[in-house]
């Protein structure tokens, strides 16, 4: 079951923790895929510092700005001392949350100023009274700049998630020789294609629903949760794994939900089909990425520096001089013929 795997593998990174760089802990926190995505908007947060999203729906749909009530989500979060920030610096922020890799429109902002009164972008629209609200919603205090996306759910928070991250970073709040281990679980079993306009596996087919869950894929398929964890440091996924579907029955009905039919899901995994027949235990795991835990005890987050065979930005491996020029004689031995 899950509770077997978590053990194991807290365990063993309570364990590392302890003896490499002297942190102690007696329990890993556990979070929900729900709860972090909406108060960090990510699946794997770094929990070492604040700046918890505080949605706005509530108190910010309600007057003339349309940029707002049309938008699924608007929701923001308090930079600790923001309120300093020059128009500068603010305009700064604006242009990186408008870059491509992030997306975002535009930002808005509010000044929560030293005396309690607040000074917003858009205090055209919203009075004192209205921006104390934000300040309420997001935790934000005197001294803080509270920053606000809006639009499509999903997307929105994956933006802020992003500007939080870069904030925490500009203002030394992810410090290397702090740790914040954590469970992340009850991730949704099925994720909803807008292109193919149907379900997919959020992990893969063969993860096992949460017990008790399965009759909801007849109802509500997108409620159904999978029986799967990850375990998160400082905002990095060091190991990811699931229960597995050890049934016949199950992996059938799984296998119609996500649109094989009878004949394409024997073509492609009778092999296992067949197997369930003569009975397979209860069985999970979870792939533990030492690499990434390693890079993060040596006080980094990139894993160049600590795996054997590093590559570089081309994909090359420079130690053995990879990838080399193939024979002829290694071609014709595997029938390939290189066209350019």
């Amino acid at each position: 079951e899950q509770e077997d795997i978590l053990n194991v593998f807290e365990g063993l990174t309570k364990h590392l923790l302890k003896e490499v760089v002297g942190f102690e802990i007696e329990n890993f926190p556990r979070m929900t895929y729900d709860e972090a995505m909406a108060k960090y908007g990510n699946d794997k947060p770094d929990i070492r510092f604040g700046m918890e999203f505080g949605e706005l729906n509530a108190v910010a749909q309600h007057k003339e700005f349309k940029v707002f009530n049309d938008a699924e989500l608007v929701v923001g979060i308090a930079v600790p001392g923001g309120a300093s920030y020059t128009r500068k610096e603010i305009d700064k922020l604006i242009d990186w949350v408008k870059r491509p890799q992030v997306g975002a429109l535009g930002m808005v902002y509010v000044k929560c100023n030293e005396d309690g009164s607040y000074k917003s972008s858009v205090d055209k629209f919203y009075d004192q009274e209205d921006l104390a609200k934000w300040a309420e919603a997001t935790g934000a205090q005197p001294g803080d700049l509270i920053c606000v996306l809006s639009g499509e759910a999903f997307k929105t928070r994956t933006q802020l998630s992003a500007l939080r991250m870069e904030l925490a970073t500009q203002l030394g709040l992810r410090k290397s020789d702090e740790f914040a281990p954590l469970w992340v679980v009850d991730f949704p079993l099925l994720e909803w294609d807008e292109e193919t306009e149907r379900y997919h596996a959020m992990h893969h087919p063969f993860t096992s629903p949460k017990p008790g869950q399965m009759e909801l894929l007849d109802t509500n398929p997108g409620d159904v949760k999978a029986n799967a964890y990850d375990l998160v440091l400082n905002g990095n996924e060091i190991g990811g794994g699931s229960i597995r579907i050890h049934d016949k029955e199950t992996q059938s009905k799984m296998f119609d939900y996500l649109g094989f039919t009878k004949e394409e899901a024997q073509a492609q995994f009778g092999f296992l089909m067949d197997a369930f027949q003569y009975g397979a235990p209860p069985h999970g795991g979870l792939a533990f990425g030492l690499d990434r835990l390693v890079a993060i005890l040596g006080g980094q987050e990139t894993i160049r520096d600590f795996i054997a065979f590093p590559k570089n930005n081309a994909g090359r491996d420079v130690m053995i001089d990879a990838p080399a020029k193939i024979d002829e004689e290694q071609l014709k031995e595997l029938n390939l013929k290189i066209t350019l």
